[in-house]
């Protein structure tokens, strides 16, 4: 492939060398460039979605408009995409037209969409039973509660189920501060756990975060290899949560919370040696410490199937959401039997925690990852896919960092590699190129200036030479 590639762009160059004589030699002005660069092809697939006879989207469009909070946004704001229909790492539109998703809905599809063996389960015990509330025995909770603490290490075994990352995350902060009977957290700058509560001010970035009462969290300098004051020395970075113990609380914390890998902060893995530096702290003081693993769990990082494991550490408490389900409202806080004991202090409750449907569907995803071996897939494909962006980055030099693990990975953009310069405009130009190409690619980071590249677990060495050909094409092209 990589062959082929070369071949095509020396093929591309001496056309566009002829073309420049031959219009100089007319007299005429040369043509440019864009006109030239032929775009990359699409991998085959051999699938057809059915035909679409719903409302168009100038319909939806208006609806959302007048019927929907306006505070969501959509992407390609000029022409937003109008998405129908879903097959393992395709989206169609209304017209049937193909896009590779690059996305997976923000790390959410991680078998891929509409996976036969994760529609079967849903369908099957949508049949049977669709809710009865955890009042009353059904395996289909204890099935998956039982496959999901398998999954873990040490004694994180006893397993409360939630309906989104958020609400496990709130879960996992009220745990810890009622364990320790303390009730400062420490963050990290630049981290994203929800838009709730006890999330909200646990989340380090300002474009997230509502004036409201926000209490008791301090944010430790984030430990970022690229744009850090420290850059990949771990240890230097968990100085400052030692220094926020000491310094800024009574010396007592509840927790430390951080994702392994900061997803919507723009795909920032935590420096190595950071984890267990900052985890020893938090635990002389007395704090429990809490894995995000909404985005970075469930094999997605390809080298563990825990973005944790991959600082050698092991928390008091995991949360999980996103690809736990392939797309269904499921989240999950795994605890110890002993901080568990927490919540029997009083009463909690969830009504659709354990829904039979959705923990069904989250056993299916279990059995997927494991049947087709999506986690190797994850390290083989996004190793690959990294090094073909690293290629990219020695390319162009609008590209500034290219990070991340497996099938989490990010590109960051700046105008000036040494200034690091956001280029938040070329991102959203080169973004909207790559859509009209057929690839979907995510944006994130608080600066806005990041790619970021979660696709579903299935992507193929194929799609990642589509990923990054349609990348470079679209850069080429600014």
């Amino acid at each position: 492939m990589q062959r082929l590639v070369v071949t095509r762009a020396k093929w591309v160059g001496e056309l566009r060398g002829l073309s420049q004589r031959c219009y100089s030699q007319l007299g005429l002005a040369s043509q440019k460039e864009d006109d030239l660069i032929i775009n990359p092809q699409m991998p085959h697939f051999d699938y057809s979605p059915p035909p679409y006879n719903g409302p168009s989207a100038d319909e939806i469009l208006s609806k959302r408009k007048e019927f929907l909070s306006p505070s969501m946004f959509y992407f390609y704001e000029k022409n937003p995409l109008h998405l129908v229909h879903g097959k393992m790492q395709y989206l169609f539109d209304s017209n049937g037209r193909r896009y590779l998703d690059a996305f997976g809905g923000i790390a959410t599809v991680s078998c891929g969409h509409c996976h036969p063996d994760v529609v079967e389960a849903i369908v099957n015990q949508t049949k049977r039973l669709q809710h009865s509330t955890i009042l009353y025995l059904n395996n289909a909770i204890t099935d998956f509660a039982e496959a999901l603490a398998s999954k873990l290490p040490g004694d994180l075994k006893v397993v409360f189920f939630t309906n989104s990352g958020t609400e496990a995350n709130e879960l996992a902060i009220m745990m810890a501060r009622l364990y320790t009977g303390c009730h400062d957290i420490i963050s990290l700058r630049n981290a994203y756990h929800g838009n709730a509560a006890a999330t909200m001010s646990t989340t380090g970035q300002s474009v997230w975060k509502f004036n409201v009462v926000q209490s008791g969290v301090h944010h430790a300098i984030n430990p970022d290899p690229y744009r850090g004051v420290f850059g990949s020395d771990g240890e230097k970075y968990a100085k400052d949560v030692e220094d926020l113990i000491q310094f800024g609380t009574s010396g007592r914390v509840a927790a430390f919370m951080s994702e392994a890998i900061q997803g919507v902060g723009g795909i920032v893995e935590l420096a190595p040696g950071y984890l267990p530096a900052a985890y020893n702290a938090v635990r002389k003081a007395g704090g429990l410490c809490i894995a995000d693993e909404v985005q970075s769990g469930f094999a997605r990082t390809g080298s563990q199937f825990w973005g944790f494991e991959n600082q050698g550490v092991v928390p008091d408490i995991v949360t999980m959401a996103k690809g736990i389900g392939n797309g269904i409202p499921l989240g999950a806080v795994v605890t110890t039997p002993e901080i568990a004991e927490v919540l029997c202090h009083s009463n909690y409750f969830n009504t659709f925690g354990g829904n039979p449907v959705c923990t069904s569907a989250g056993l299916a995803v279990l059995r997927v990852i494991e049947k087709e071996n999506l986690q190797q897939n994850a390290h083989f494909v996004g190793s690959y896919l990294k090094e073909r962006l690293m290629a990219i980055k020695n390319k162009h030099e609008i590209v500034g960092d290219v990070r991340g693990r497996g099938l989490l990975l990010g590109v960051e953009l700046v105008t000036d590699r040494k200034l690091k310069t956001p280029a938040k405009a070329e991102t959203l130009h080169i973004m909207n190129h790559m859509k009209d190409m057929g690839v979907l690619v995510g944006k994130g980071g608080f600066r806005g200036n990041v790619f970021r590249i979660t696709p579903p677990l299935c992507f193929t060495k194929e799609d990642a030479d589509f990923v990054a050909d349609v990348m470079d094409c679209a850069m080429s092209k600014i």
